[in-house]
Parts: structure tokens; sequence; C-alpha cells
């Protein structure tokens, strides 16, 4: 079995503002095999980058892109559109796309980011959400794109949300995780995610289960334990 991704969770989050192009440049650097982000779009299809809706009272879904660009974050920085992003992301890292907001007329604007020499196309993105609705359709369209479902919750039927929207990994709380949960989808071929894990104990305790990545605020230090795993 291949050793679990470290997946930093919006960026390098606990060491640099989250979501931000700070937070993309430094994940590398403290060991992880790739990036978390969350995408909304803008009233006029621009892709943001930014966990919350709201931006400093500002919703991205009902503004324009000039509108968010003029936002700044708390770091300094402005609101990368997702082109900026990928385009800071250092070139080894995956990158997976928690798709928050994407109204199916700006589907295209995805793509066309994905496709783009930054994006790498299927072989370097990924998307995922809560809205398994959405993960369904950008699934219909592109079904070379590898797609995750969010739970937060434990399920009695693990393998209907990756059925129904043709996944093939489940992001899953880690606190809900364990052995049976693992075993099944494991079993059918999927891949399990294990979100958000900062304390090494919890770690170990999933990487003894076999998860498949650990989303991370501190990369640098889901590195180090992965590596001492084994």
């Amino acid at each position: 079995m291949s050793r679990a991704l470290v997946i930093a969770h919006r960026g390098a989050s606990g060491y640099e503002y989250e979501n931000s192009r700070a937070a993309f440049r430094a994940a590398r650097a403290r060991g992880a095999d790739a990036i978390e982000l969350d995408l909304h779009a803008a009233a006029d299809g621009v892709l943001f980058v930014h966990h919350d809706e709201v931006v400093s009272g500002t919703h991205i879904t009902r503004s324009s892109a000039a509108q968010v660009r003029s936002l700044r974050l708390p770091n300094g920085e402005s609101v990368p559109a997702l082109e900026d992003a990928l385009a800071v992301i250092d070139p080894a890292l995956h990158v997976f796309i928690e798709v928050k907001s994407l109204p199916a007329q700006f589907d295209d604007r995805l793509f066309t980011a994905l496709d783009s020499p930054a994006g790498g196309g299927t072989t370097r993105c990924a998307v995922h959400g809560f809205d398994h609705r959405i993960v369904k359709r950008l699934g219909l369209a592109r079904p070379a794109l590898v797609r995750g479902v969010l739970l937060a919750s434990y399920p009695l039927h693990p393998l209907e949300a990756l059925q129904d929207t043709g996944a093939s990994v489940l992001w899953e709380d880690h606190t809900l995780i364990d052995a049976a949960l693992v075993d099944a989808l494991h079993g059918a071929g999927y891949r399990i995610y294990a979100w958000t894990v900062d304390d090494p104990e919890d770690m170990r305790r999933l990487l003894a289960l076999h998860v498949d990545g650990l989303c991370t605020n501190v990369p640098d230090v889901g590195r180090r334990t992965v590596e001492a795993a084994g």
C-alpha cells in the first residue's frame, strides 16, 4: 500500500493565512504532497479561492470579479482567482478543489482553468464537495476528472454517495473514521481522505487504519508522522 498523501488544508494554513498565495507557496517546503482549496463563483463567472462566501461583508456570489479583486485578506493579499492560485502552487503538488458554489453555466470556467498549463488537467487537479449534485454534474461533463464527496456524518451505506456521484474518494471528518469504514471503502476500490487532522496522535491512529490521505493545516507535522509510520 502506498503512503498516505499529506494534503495542505487551504495551503499551509497553520503558518500563513488560509487560501492565500502565501499559504499555497509555503505548502511544499512544509512537506505537502497536495493542496486543498475552496472555490466560489462570482456573479460574472470568475472563480475565486476563499472558504467563506463572504469576504469583509461582500458576498462573492453576488459580486463582480472587479469587486472581489478590490477586497483584501487579513495578510494584505487580494483574494486569488483560481488561475492565480494554480500559478503559485508548486507544479509538483496535486490540487484538490472543494467546489463550494458553482452555477452550472460556469462549469466551463472551471474546465478552462483545469485545462490551462498551470492547471495541468486531470493529472494534477481533482474536485470534491459537500454538494454532491455538483460533483455528479462535473463528472458527467468530464468523466476523467477525479471526484470526491465530503461528509461530516458517519454513513450507514458508505458506498452510496460514491456510486451516486461517480466519485472515487470519500473525504470524511477524521473523528468519524474507523476500521469498518476504511475497510468497506478499500474493499470496493475507493479511497478515503481524513479532514482536518493536526494532532500527531490522531494522525497515527488514522495511518494505522490505512487512510489514503491526511488533510492538515500543518503539513510538516503530517509529513513527519507519515515518514515515521513508514
